[in-house]
């Protein structure tokens, strides 16, 4: 795995770095409009990122199939939806907001689900990310150095605010500054973590690549209806939310066009 490669993982996670590091710099939460803003605004790149990082890519690379072409896309998409919809029913995880914890009966404080559902949210992320320089690695021509590169970055860019989500409420919980930074890092470290071990089983399914990248784009999708809408939806200043995963949107998609 060359440098360009490794330091293309790492940027995600260095978004969540720096977002938890807002535990030293900040002393208040944020507040419910921010967080619902924070949300659209991921849920804006999420969806962008799906769009023009990962089904088009998928499409094309399938357009030998002629009419059928959608058929991987289609299929992978699914398969994405199903692996997060088990692991949503497999991990005790509590939502920004919510009262009731998912997943099974467990008996883990409410910061550590929280820590959790954000750490489930980070997988496809970091799936995609692995499967994207994959392709990149293996030669495809339509996956460049730019375009993944966009992909890392749009992903660091609303990593960012996530970060901060779980360190600053620790932090006002109890937890020492320093601790409530490594929570918030580590929520992150899953993602070069599945970045690299995608990219390790990716170079056994090259033929699949267009299967690999619609999985990611589905698992993010699921992230995204299931998790970042409502909680940007619910209760006033919703409109908030709907502007800022308009500016999401709006930016991964030139970042994708612009370095792709």
């Amino acid at each position: 795995m060359n440098t360009a490669v490794l330091a293309g993982l790492l940027i995600p996670f260095a978004g969540t770095v720096l977002g938890s590091a807002c535990v030293f710099f900040m002393k208040k939460n944020f507040g419910a409009r921010v967080q619902k803003a924070l949300n659209g605004f991921a849920a804006g790149v999420m969806v962008a990122a799906s769009i023009w990082s990962l089904i088009i890519p998928a499409m094309e690379q399938s357009k030998d199939m002629g009419r059928w072409s959608f058929l991987p896309a289609f299929v992978g998409f699914w398969i994405g939806i199903l692996f997060l919809l088990l692991l949503d029913s497999l991990i005790p995880h509590l939502h920004l907001n919510a009262e009731k914890a998912e997943g099974p009966n467990s008996k883990l404080k409410k910061m550590t689900m929280m820590v959790l559902a954000v750490t489930l949210h980070n997988i496809p992320e970091g799936m995609a990310v692995g499967v994207v320089y994959a392709g990149f690695i293996s030669g495809n021509t339509t996956i460049t150095a730019g375009g993944a590169l966009a992909l890392a970055i749009g992903i660091a860019i609303q990593n960012f605010p996530e970060g901060a989500i779980i360190s600053m409420p620790l932090c006002a919980e109890g937890k020492s500054k320093k601790k409530a930074f490594l929570y918030g890092a580590l929520s992150g470290a899953v993602e070069p973590i599945g970045a690299a071990l995608t990219i390790l089983a990716a170079e056994f399914f090259i033929p699949a690549m267009p299967y690999l990248l619609s999985f990611a784009a589905g698992a993010m999708v699921y992230v995204v209806v299931e998790e970042l809408i409502p909680e940007m939806s619910e209760g006033e200043h919703s409109n908030v939310g709907v502007v800022l995963f308009a500016v999401g949107f709006t930016l991964m998609m030139a970042l994708d066009v612009a370095l792709g």
